[in-house]
């Protein structure tokens, strides 16, 4: 409804069109709410268009490369890599990423959301202003979903093809034939094991005394072993202690765990230090809000991800831990939002049972709590673990990897952690298994189909439960 002052009222507006953004409008809509959603750039946000989708693709290129080694090397097939064409490559994984593009704008226009290809700001607890200057008011409330961007490092700007962000290393021309990653997390690790596939030389550089340092200890080890395998110098407890470009080549020096200066060059720079969240141009003063000391605008509650100021929430990038800055929690935050302001009753976000997944060679795939973490919370813990290597189509893979649960003693299963090929297929049933509380006996009793990777979690319940039959 629009009145004579030109301000538009609709029930819900929400601000910034990633997967946080769209799938809030996407349920609101569904539950029958009038939707506004503003997004200055494409719907579909980072993990479309410069994130998720599109480094999926590039992985999945650099497994096939892989796999021909491994056909060759292990299996006697004749066969190998003469070049990558990277036009072709690069042509591939856009056209994957604006089918997907196109699929959310129709989904979109299905739904009767409206979209505004403009950024927009707060100019009230419930209304709003479009760059081109339109007014709109929001009857039901506000969300706020605008993402973030790769933190840079001072004195070290991306030029967009020697120095490189997460958001544009998959677009940097061509195939480096030496990179230097800075940055151990899943990102970092993504990078450099794509990077490692297509050829170039690899240094990992992170600055915790392991990769993936949120995730569990082994987890660590084993992705670090595997990568080491392939190739890749792997730095941990490491620091940039300065970079220049010259010439076109990258000149680095980093302080190793042993304190030592090593000299680095690389024809490119990723650097992979985490993101921050953006809220400029919110104008987050108008509507009686602001951010916390990291930047970011915390809700004041969780079960509704509503701010201090009622009828405003929060979604995606923009919230503070425990949120896990993933797309796919994004998605559930969305649904939770919109659920929230068409009135219908909802469960929180259960952050616990959120599945992390780092899509590297080997791949790592987690739920629930680490082993030093259920320690910390007091539990009395109880740890197995089992190689996939024990379980006949792990030895088919030939890859390694392992499963590793921790359970309370007696009790039910806290975390699963997975390394190794294809382990981000095989997590969804262990986030069940955390989600609802289950305990080791009540896994034990479903079966695995044989032959697969996943019975080595099968036999890693069945093991906690007394009835393993290949026990460690």
């Amino acid at each position: 409804m629009t009145n004579e002052d030109g301000n538009t009222t609709v029930d819900v507006i929400v601000i910034g069109g990633g997967t946080g953004g769209y799938s809030t409008a996407l349920r609101a809509s569904a539950l029958g709410l009038s939707v506004l959603l503003a997004e200055r750039d494409k719907v579909g946000g980072t993990c479309l268009h410069r994130g998720c989708i599109p480094s999926k693709a590039m992985l999945h290129a650099a497994e096939l490369v892989d796999g021909i080694t491994e056909a060759r090397e292990r299996w006697g097939v004749r066969a190998s890599v003469e070049s990558v064409d990277w036009s072709a490559l690069t042509a591939t994984r856009d056209d994957i990423v604006s089918r997907n593009h196109q699929g959310v704008e129709g989904h979109l226009a299905h739904a009767g959301v409206r979209v505004v290809r403009s950024g927009a700001r707060l100019t009230g607890p419930r209304s709003v202003r479009t760059e081109d200057g339109r007014e709109f008011t929001a009857a039901r409330g506000i969300v706020l979903a605008t993402g973030s961007r790769p933190r840079t490092l001072p004195g070290l700007e991306p030029d967009g093809q020697t120095v490189v962000t997460s958001d544009d290393a998959l677009f940097a021309p061509g195939l480096p034939g030496s990179v230097l990653v800075l940055g151990g997390g899943a990102i970092g690790v993504e990078y450099a094991s794509f990077h490692r596939s297509m050829g170039a030389e690899v240094t990992l550089v992170e600055a915790a005394d392991r990769l993936v340092p949120l995730e569990d200890a082994d987890v660590s080890r084993h992705l670090a072993r595997g990568l080491k395998k392939r190739g890749i110098d792997v730095q941990t407890g490491a620091r940039l202690e300065g970079a220049v470009v010259e010439g076109g080549i990258v000149r680095a020096t980093v302080r190793t765990a042993r304190g030592e200066l090593r000299e680095l060059k690389a024809e490119r720079l990723l650097v992979a230090v985490g993101r921050v969240p953006v809220t400029d141009g919110l104008d987050l003063a108008a509507a009686g809000l602001a951010t916390d000391e990291r930047g970011f605008v915390a809700p004041a509650d969780w079960s509704r991800l509503e701010t201090a100021v009622p009828g405003i929430h929060v979604v995606g990038d923009l919230l503070p831990p425990p949120s896990l800055g993933l797309a796919h929690a994004s998605f559930a935050e969305g649904l939770l939002v919109a659920e929230t302001l068409a009135g219908v009753p909802t469960v929180p976000v259960d952050y616990a049972a959120v599945p992390r997944v780092t899509y590297s060679a080997p791949q790592t795939a987690a739920v629930g709590l680490t082993e030093a973490q259920a320690r910390e919370a007091a539990y009395d813990v109880v740890v197995n673990t089992m190689p996939l290597t024990a379980v006949a189509k792990g030895m088919v893979h030939g890859q390694g990897g392992t499963v590793k649960v921790v359970a309370e003693r007696g009790g039910r299963v806290l975390g699963v952690h997975l390394v190794g090929p294809h382990v981000s297929e095989m997590i969804a049933e262990s986030q069940l298994i955390v989600g609802w509380d289950a305990e080791p006996g009540d896994v034990a009793r479903h079966v695995h189909a044989h032959p697969t990777l996943s019975e080595a979690v099968g036999e890693a319940f069945l093991s906690l439960a007394g009835r393993g039959l290949h026990q460690q």
